[in-house]
């Protein structure tokens, strides 16, 4: 009788299907990017790093759902929030929260690429069609888009279109991600650790600048190691932990744990998650101090993050029942109607630390 090869008895002895994947090349070509998009993807990078390093003293605001499940949803969103970025562009750099993959903490739905159908079927491959179909949309616009990199292999498929990445508080200590953030085209946000430690930040932005060669998939699928250059466009996400970390004295104590390590002294302020208690009104109120933070001449707070959607509040994805409408299905967020006083209010603080 035939003997089983050795490989088959100890690979894959948990592994259920595996399925073709598209590769990034064939999606970009079914969904190319305009000059016109091109060109603001560019531009709006370029305007984020200017803040970054100084040569710019407007707020960069990264405002938006905090996560896509619909198409529509998202398009009447981006169109609300163009009129609010032309506005306030004087003060403001506003760029629209598009996030397809959401970390669970256990288990729950991972976003709108992993299961665009919110129903388990896992149609990844129709996924990221949808989601660089949406983004080319929203930046033929215009409007600048920023999104958290989750998955090692997902930003091939769309990271052409982002003018703006995150790392999330549960990867920032990953150094898969840290290298991942090296070789990224635009500028990355690292948010502190779940526990509220900005320190696991600040050691990613220095591995982040460093070169780095690891292992990745090519545009055209091919497994291939990658060199990277480093990325000086990173910086810290306050997000909050135990406790919230966005008052004045722990703004001061990240920029000098920031000096320390010989890093720009600036933090972007995320008044969502930990920051309002997970309490979604309280944005509002988080907002308001920090805006006073930076009417008082405060100009290392770079940055804000709000969640905000078409509707207030949240709900849960029930096989069976239909969604609300313009109400999220992840974390709670406020909405326009809300949201607006808010930008006005950071753009009107941005003019008062200008006359500091």
């Amino acid at each position: 009788m035939p003997q089983t090869p050795d490989h088959i008895r100890t690979d894959d002895t948990r592994i259920g299907a595996v399925r073709p994947l598209i590769t990034p090349v064939l999606l970009q070509e079914q969904w190319p990017a305009s000059d016109a998009v091109l060109a603001t993807v560019e531009r709006s990078r370029a305007a984020i790093c200017d803040v970054l390093h100084g040569r710019d003293d407007r707020l960069i605001v990264v405002v938006g759902p905090c996560s896509i499940h619909d198409h529509d949803q998202a398009m009447e969103y981006a169109h609300w929030l163009k009129g609010q970025a032309d506005a306030l562009e004087g003060e403001l750099v506003v760029v629209m929260r598009t996030y397809f993959e959401k970390p669970r903490t256990t288990v729950g739905w991972k976003g709108y690429i992993n299961d665009p159908h919110l129903d388990g079927s896992f149609s990844i491959n129709e996924g990221l069609a949808l989601a660089r179909k949406l983004l080319l949309e929203i930046v033929d616009m215009g409007l600048a888009v920023g999104t958290e990199f989750l998955d090692l292999l997902s930003p091939q498929f769309i990271s052409d279109l982002v003018s703006w990445g995150a790392i999330g508080a549960r990867t920032t200590e990953s150094q898969s991600h840290r290298q991942l953030a090296s070789g990224l085209s635009c500028p990355v946000g690292f948010k502190n650790g779940t526990d509220g430690g900005v320190k696991v930040a600040s050691d990613a932005i220095l591995a982040a600048q460093a070169s780095h060669a690891f292992m990745g998939m090519t545009k055209w699928g091919q497994a291939a190691i990658f060199e990277t250059a480093g990325n000086d466009n990173c910086h810290v996400i306050l997000r909050g932990g135990k406790q919230p970390n966005y008052a004045a004295t722990d703004v001061a104590a990240a920029c000098a744990l920031l000096k320390a390590a010989g890093l720009r002294e600036q933090v972007m302020v995320d008044v969502s998650h930990a920051n309002s208690s997970k309490q979604h009104v309280r944005q509002i109120d988080v907002a308001q101090d920090v805006a006073g933070q930076i009417a008082g001449g405060d100009a290392r707070i770079v940055g804000m993050m709000i969640e905000s959607h078409l509707k207030e509040g949240r709900q849960d994805i029930v096989p069976g029942q239909a969604l609300q409408r313009g109400v999220s299905v992840t974390d709670a967020c406020i909405s326009i109607a809300q949201t607006g006083p808010v930008l006005q209010g950071l753009a009107q603080a941005v003019r008062a630390r200008r006359l500091c």
